[in-house]
């Protein structure tokens, strides 16, 4: 093969940045193939590079046959005696193919097409190797052109994509103005390699403070978050792992030289630096800058919400326009903050305070307000109480009434434990008040007739006792208490 294709293979070695044995395989790809293509086989086509690819052969390995019956990969006794004396039959000769002359045109033609997608597909993986360590990293190029609102960036081996949605508000480009963005991915198309740019991300704040202030590129001040709305404001969160170093003094700079640089670089974008703080009370406080803060409340922890008390005149400058401060210091911290001035904080204590207590007085099972019948009454067996209303008793009163007159003995099916239940369960969760809101006994004495009714003749002036354990009514010829059991014994001072 004539030099001509040596000094191609070199040229494409050093234009393209191509490596010596990736060209040299596609070469030989190309030529086997179009072998192939001529032959039918490229199992026994041989070819060989010089050292200084000076030349590039074709070989053919052929075995030696008394008779041929493949002239592919078999050649005659007597022809192969006229190419050289020292051979015989089984011997392995390489015979020289010409492509210009042996190959078929329609062969040729496959090979430069061969070659031509090979090449561009060992150029495409060799910049994808490249660029694809490239992400995350700012890269600087020229605006070429633009269509559909997307930017194409001369990056020299390779055009850059920077999308609208990656492209700040402030910005405006013209032709040959030169762009620093930040790669953040690389994609293989069938045109070509697509590496895709952003101005809005925050990892370009965070290259561009590297770039600008030396603490943070040595790791003497870390960045703990970036959060950005491109064209607005930036807020960045940032500590020291030296006691000696003021974190944000580091990245503001002498008269704010550094971080004029970083807000140049962004186009005037406005930036808030400020200190990062485990207590999340200060974090949320120094999140809202410039803001002063006069106090954080956690309402919920778990929740991660707080609240942010501010004087009157800070109020718009910690909400922010359209809400932006106060956003970006949700997104910086991860919480829900709610701002209020000093005079709604006080306001909106008094209303939770309320709140509470209404809450409280909702959901309290004491609330013996509204508990008036027995079956209202918190933890009530359901059969006793539907066994008590059979029997006409369902008022809290008729209940105390029936077990001071004995009546409920006499009520089939309700035993002496489900009447204690009951009044324990009334004695805990029930309390009589008068007229005037004072406290009184839960029992409630008879009528003269229900006295009259069920005491035995002469019984109605018959004197009555607590029970000393239950608080049940007794008389004086009881040796028991008719509601809990228990024994009594009646002791009267002399003079009674």
């Amino acid at each position: 093969m004539s030099s001509d294709m040596a000094e191609a293979i070199r040229q494409l070695i050093q234009e393209k940045g191509f490596s010596e044995d990736s060209v040299k395989n596609s070469i030989e790809n190309s030529i086997r193939a179009a072998y192939k293509k001529t032959y039918g086989t490229a199992d026994n086509c041989e070819v060989r590079f010089a050292d200084d690819l000076s030349e590039v052969t074709v070989w053919a390995r052929k075995i030696v046959v008394d008779e041929v019956e493949d002239p592919v990969t078999e050649i005659s006794l007597e022809d192969a005696k006229k190419m050289t004396q020292d051979c015989e039959v089984g011997d392995e000769m390489k015979i020289f193919i010409d492509p210009k002359t042996d190959f078929e045109r329609s062969a040729v033609q496959t090979g430069k097409q061969s070659v031509h997608q090979s090449l561009t597909e060992i150029q495409k993986d060799s910049l994808y190797a490249e660029y694809k360590d490239k992400v995350g990293e700012i890269i600087i190029g020229y605006y070429q052109r633009e269509r559909n609102e997307t930017i194409y960036v001369d990056l020299g081996k390779v055009e850059g994509i920077l999308p609208k949605k990656f492209q700040s508000e402030r910005e405006v480009y013209h032709k040959n103005d030169r762009i620093k963005a930040l790669i953040t991915d690389v994609r293989k198309s069938a045109s070509g390699l697509q590496i895709i740019l952003s101005r809005t991300d925050p990892d370009f704040v965070r290259n561009i403070l590297e770039l600008e202030i030396p603490e943070i590129y040595d790791k003497t001040v870390e960045i703990f978050k970036i959060v950005r709305e491109a064209g607005y404001r930036t807020k960045v969160a940032v500590y020291s792992h030296r006691e000696d170093v003021d974190p944000v003094g580091a990245c503001v700079g002498l008269k704010g030289v550094r971080i004029k640089n970083v807000i140049s670089e962004l186009e005037g974008e406005k930036v808030d630096v400020l200190k990062y703080d485990d207590d999340p009370r200060v974090f949320i406080k120094n999140a809202l800058s410039p803001a002063e803060v006069t106090g954080v409340v956690i309402l919920d922890e778990e929740k991660r919400q707080a609240l942010a008390v501010v004087p009157e005149n800070q109020f718009s400058l910690a909400i922010g326009k359209q809400g932006l401060n106060v956003r970006l210091a949700n997104r910086l911290t991860d919480w829900s903050i709610d701002v209020k001035t000093e005079e709604q904080y006080e306001s909106s204590d008094e209303l939770i305070a309320e709140s509470r207590k209404a809450a409280m007085d909702l959901f309290n099972d004491g609330d013996n307000d509204e508990i008036s019948t027995v079956a209202e009454l918190p933890g009530i067996n359901p059969d006793v109480a539907e066994l008590l209303s059979a029997n006409n008793i369902t008022e809290i009163e008729d209940f105390l009434a029936a077990e001071e007159s004995g009546a409920l003995n006499n009520i089939e099916g309700l035993s002496a434990e489900d009447i204690a239940a009951v009044k324990a369960i009334i004695d805990s969760s029930v309390e009589f008040v008068d007229e005037d809101g004072e406290e009184v006994s839960q029992e409630v004495a008879p009528s003269e007739e229900s006295e009259t009714a069920d005491a035995p003749a002469g019984a109605a002036e018959e004197e009555y006792y607590e029970c000393p354990e239950c608080g049940a009514k007794i008389t004086i010829d009881m040796t028991t208490c008719p509601n809990c059991g228990i024994g009594l014994s009646f002791e009267f001072e002399d003079g009674e």
